[in-house]
């Protein structure tokens, strides 16, 4: 009923990784969270993402990754990279489609330039290859909230900055409610991964991308802003661009055929 929805734990060289999986596909695709992943891990999630992401279901079997549990300072966008390679090795992936977002994006940047043989067909949403003062203004900020343990400020910041006046008129009566649920104990992790995005940087690296690719952006994004999805673009041959009008940062939640237009990329020839 729920698409063999399943929740995983993998034991690596040094930590743990929760992961999730569901489809009944003959072809495999990995899927990696943005940010929200410093503040709660897909563990324990398998029937809601998968309820989430059924159109991929028939044709994928689905895997979205956590990053490891056990992070310490300076832990990187390509150190996940790595992790995540050694992830896919350990559940026998060899080769799989990939859809990164935001922060995902950064660490699939890096997953297909260091290890080009485990990426069939690559997806960067909402995401940049290089900081730019928006995203050291941005997730500084969020960094000094976390450092106050001010979480509903952080989420309340996140929703404004990443959703249209449309979708927010409907939710900000929830405001309320934000401080109140999914509250870390420790914003250690959540600040890790945060001072991740702001040190990242896989310019350089994008000629080694040698899959086909599909960008998506949002040209109101507010957090990395829409240049960096046309940059993105512009450096990785064989590429393909898609920018949502009027939408940001969740245009990969409020773009209503995103996920009709990634199957269709990622299906084609």
């Amino acid at each position: 009923m729920f698409w063999r929805a399943k929740n995983g734990l993998l034991h690596l060289e040094n930590s743990d990784m929760h992961y999730v999986s569901f489809g009944k596909g003959k072809n495999t695709l990995v899927m990696l969270p943005g940010l929200a992943d410093g503040v709660t891990t897909v563990k324990g999630m398998a029937i809601p993402l998968a309820l989430q992401n059924r159109i991929y279901a028939k044709d994928y079997k689905v895997y979205v990754f956590s990053r490891k549990n056990d992070i310490s300072e300076g832990y990187s966008t390509r150190d996940m990279a790595r992790d995540q390679a050694a992830a896919m090795a350990a559940l026998g992936i060899k080769k799989a489609c990939v859809l990164g977002v935001s922060q995902g994006g950064m660490i699939a940047q890096h997953l297909a330039a260091d290890y080009p043989e485990l990426v069939e067909k690559l997806v960067l949403a909402v995401t940049l290859s290089r900081q730019n003062d928006m995203v050291r203004e941005v997730i500084g900020g969020w960094i000094a909230m976390a450092e106050r343990a001010d979480y509903k400020s952080i989420m309340i910041d996140i929703s404004e900055r990443s959703y249209s006046e449309k979708y927010l008129s409907r939710y900000r009566l929830l405001y309320p409610l934000l401080g109140r649920i999914g509250k870390p104990d420790d914003f250690s992790r959540f600040i890790i991964q945060a001072n991740s995005c702001i040190s990242h940087d896989s310019y350089e690296e994008l000629s080694k991308i040698v899959c086909p690719t599909l960008v998506i952006g949002g040209d109101c994004d507010k957090i990395v802003g829409p240049e960096p999805s046309r940059e993105l673009a512009g450096a990785i041959k064989n590429c393909k661009l898609i920018m949502y009008e009027g939408l940001g940062h969740a245009a990969y939640e409020e773009g209503k055929d995103f996920n009709q237009r990634v199957l269709q990329f990622l299906k084609s020839e």
